[in-house]
């Protein structure tokens, strides 16, 4: 396969990363079990994340180029190996802030390397879709991952800490990728500007002279307000408004997880059959549909505890499938504005995606923890049914500006 070595440290490197960033579901959960915090200071775990990755993507979108692709990712995962460890020894609320503030700061290198990479090792528009379908489809996988495997340290009973030894198995996992990354051939020629920083970081500015990139920040920001906002909050939702065991809600919410990675695998399949718009419209009417039949169900959910998968109530697998009509909207708008773009602009490009997408999901994540007890969690999900429209309206234009 032609750069495989390339396109194995792409997948390799998301996995890992996916599930570290989107652990703050479960962290948010944990830090409300374990160390006794308030739902609206659990919420300011996604701003520790997000912020962290919008301040750095801002930068580092034109330097990277510059730094290297495989240095910029290999200093990554140095990084997070270390947090880890931090997170098993310091035990503490400020622990988890913390590792989420070299995650978000990592991540944000390790994706614009992926992002601005796909342009190199793919030679069409379809091509290009497709990778990004497949590599986002990955990114679910790590998720899922982290989903099930994580659940299974929990011992509240006999040991409140047990959940943390997770982070000794993501410490080895990051270390293994660590190395796979290093010994891998990336073997692309990138072109590097012998420019100023002040000139890249301006150079990027440069770019929001094109409508088509602000239509991109508008949808970018409030797709990922929409998703994290659901998926950080789903084992809450989970726990409190369906009364399903803390452990048990977890793992249940692994099948928003999988629903994304299905929904991005075969959208990644029918992309070179059916033009981008029409899978994207069509995902985001059945997400509005399925928010308005299963929040209704949500009220009516008996007040006893669901310990065991037979006692689950059908919403808890019903609601998590918005992730099927939801999945395949980042990476295909995302591949589509990218391929309308010069590849030179790729990674500035690529940082003002990771920058505006950072806001989006700290805004979802804080919005939704500040009114889920203020409108009960029964209700606090069609708030998503605002950004839904307003992405509805962004694709009309967006597809406007690309095919003309």
């Amino acid at each position: 396969m032609k750069h495989f070595g390339l396109k194995l440290s792409l997948f390799l490197i998301y996995f890992v990363f996916a599930a570290l960033l989107n652990s703050v579901g479960i962290l948010v959960e944990r830090s409300q079990e374990v160390y006794g915090v308030l739902k609206a200071d659990a919420a300011l775990l996604e701003p520790f994340k997000d912020l962290s990755i919008a301040f750095v993507s801002f930068l580092i979108g034109s330097i990277l180029p510059k730094i290297g692709y495989k240095r910029g990712m290999l200093i990554s995962l140095g990084l997070v190996f270390f947090g880890c460890l931090g997170m098993y020894f310091g035990n503490s609320f400020w622990a988890v802030k913390i590792l989420f503030a070299i995650t978000g700061m990592t991540f944000a290198i390790v994706k614009v390397s992926v992002y601005a990479l796909i342009g190199y090792v793919t030679d069409s528009k379809e091509g290009h879709s497709q990778l990004m379908s497949f590599i986002e489809t990955i990114f679910m996988l790590g998720i899922i991952f982290m989903y099930l495997i994580f659940p299974l340290f929990y011992d509240d009973e006999n040991d409140p800490n047990a959940w943390l030894r997770g982070y000794l198995l993501m410490t080895a996992i990051v270390g293994l990728a660590f190395f796979i990354v290093l010994f891998s051939k990336f073997d692309i020629v990138v072109e590097r500007k012998q420019t100023t920083i002040n000139k890249d970081i301006l150079d990027m500015l440069r770019l929001f002279a094109n409508p088509m990139v602000w239509l991109f920040a508008v949808f970018a920001f409030f797709y990922v307000m929409t998703e994290q906002g659901i998926m950080t909050w789903l084992p809450t939702f989970n726990k409190e408004t369906l009364h399903i065991k803390a452990s048990l809600a977890t793992q249940v919410s692994v099948i928003l997880m999988a629903s994304f990675a299905i929904g991005r695998f075969f959208s990644g399949l029918m992309v070179k059959r059916i033009k981008w718009i029409y899978i994207a419209s069509f995902g985001l009417l059945a997400a509005g549909i399925l928010v308005l039949i299963v929040m209704p169900m949500a009220s009516n959910v008996p007040n006893q505890q669901a310990a065991t998968m037979a006692d689950l109530p059908l919403v808890s697998f019903l609601f998590p499938l918005i992730g099927l009509f939801l999945a395949p909207l980042y990476p295909l708008v995302s591949s589509t504005v990218l391929s309308n773009t010069e590849k030179s602009n790729h990674s500035a490009l690529a940082g003002i995606l990771v920058f505006v997408s950072a806001l989006g999901g700290t805004s979802g994540s804080v919005i939704i923890g500040n009114l889920f007890d203020l409108l009960g969690g029964n209700n606090v999900f069609y708030l998503s049914l605002i950004p839904l429209t307003i992405l509805l309206i962004t694709l009309f234009f967006l597809n406007r500006k690309t095919t003309t």
